[in-house]
């Protein structure tokens, strides 16, 4: 009898492992998304001026995202399926706010001010992947040429409203968001190969519809040299500020280009320019390795997951976090033109934060609530 009540306390999870079951807490992926916001922290104190000020309010909205994040978690996914489509609608309600009467800032107008300044355009990367989860689990896959056309609509109306803001980096995020969330439903390869002459043919289209500035991004990434003190100078601090720091870094705080102010936007846009100076290439390919692991755990969440909604909603969710982090590597390494993405959970700025944390809490939620279902049905 004593061997029995010894082997139950021995087989009962320990306090920390019954309060994360509690808050549906994927260990792993967690794990992976505290390392990268306390690099983050370390890297954005420096990336500040050491401004005390600066990381006060970092904390703060931390702690919102972080609560957010919870919050999510908790939510079943069947209530989230329900709410995708009110979530849309909502999106799309703010995306036309902002264009009447939107904040204009940094030559675009794309912030509302509710006492709290944020982007709308941050609730359509969650609302889209979301409602085409939705529509994709209640019809037979692979999908219809009806269902694709209307799935690529669900993408282009919110993706329109944001270009003409404009913000050309969260504009493409969507679309990227759509088109995985499309191409996880198990499409077929000729649609894909159509889609990719269509978007070859409509390049040049594309051009003329630029805006002037958008088009000097372009010409930039082709040689940045041709206006060293105009267009082209973020892109060439930021390759002086990487190449500076060889492989072990500068040294924390001890980075002179976003030190002495030579690296714009150096908290935000251009913040993984800072990791290379001061952490080297071995910081910037740690941090490079914690994304991966991120992404690796999501896709296997997603593989994982009981039904189409659960496994779209994830793959999409895991896989556009990846083009985030591709998309702001390369634009501050030259290899993309500068359309404003930040580094995800890196950069400074609330909103971002806000909706990648809710986001992984959706995550963890398909797998934590898969899991309950699980053990229900095992007892």
């Amino acid at each position: 009898m004593s061997n029995t009540r010894y082997n139950d306390r021995e087989s009962q999870p320990g306090v920390l492992a019954r309060l994360l079951r509690w808050a549906h807490m994927d260990p792993p992926l967690l794990a992976g998304i505290l390392a990268i916001l306390a690099f983050a922290t370390v890297v954005l104190f420096s990336a500040s001026g050491e401004s005390w000020g600066m990381m006060r309010a970092h904390a703060a909205k931390l702690v919102v995202a972080l609560a957010a994040m919870l919050l999510a978690a908790r939510v079943d996914p069947a209530w989230l399926r329900r709410g995708a489509p009110w979530l849309y609608a909502a999106g799309l309600g703010l995306l036309v706010l902002v264009l009447v009467t939107g904040d204009i800032a940094k030559g675009g107008q794309r912030w509302i001010d509710i006492g709290v300044r944020f982007q709308p355009s941050e609730v359509m990367k969650l609302a889209v992947p979301l409602t085409l989860a939705r529509l994709l689990h209640e019809r037979p896959l692979p999908p219809s040429l009806l269902l694709i056309i209307g799935c690529l609509a669900i993408v282009i109306v919110p993706t329109l409203l944001i270009a003409v803001q404009p913000d050309l980096g969260t504009a493409v995020l969507v679309i990227l968001t759509g088109g995985t969330a499309i191409f996880l439903s198990g499409i077929g390869w000729r649609y894909i190969a159509g889609a990719l002459a269509a978007m070859l043919a409509a390049m040049p289209a594309l051009w003329f519809v630029m805006h002037d500035y958008q088009r000097k991004r372009v010409l930039t990434l082709l040689d940045p040299d041709s206006d060293p003190l105009g267009a082209g100078y973020h892109i060439i601090q930021s390759k002086i500020a990487i190449g500076s720091g060889g492989i072990f870094g500068k040294g924390w705080l001890n980075g002179s280009q976003g030190h002495l102010e030579f690296l714009p936007e150096r908290s935000t846009d251009f913040i993984f320019a800072v990791i290379g100076e001061e952490w080297g290439l071995m910081g910037a390919v740690a941090l490079l390795v914690l994304y991966l692991f991120v992404v690796a755990r999501g896709l296997y969440i997603a593989a994982s997951a009981p039904d189409t909604f659960s496994r779209v909603l994830a793959g999409c969710l895991s896989i556009t976090f990846f083009f985030y982090v591709f998309v702001n590597s390369a634009m501050v390494t030259g290899l993309l033109p500068v359309v404003g993405v930040p580094l995800p959970l890196v950069s400074a700025g609330g909103t971002s934060m806000l909706t990648l944390l809710t986001g992984f809490g959706m995550l963890m939620s398909v797998h934590t609530h898969r899991k309950l279902g699980d053990a229900v049905r095992r007892h």
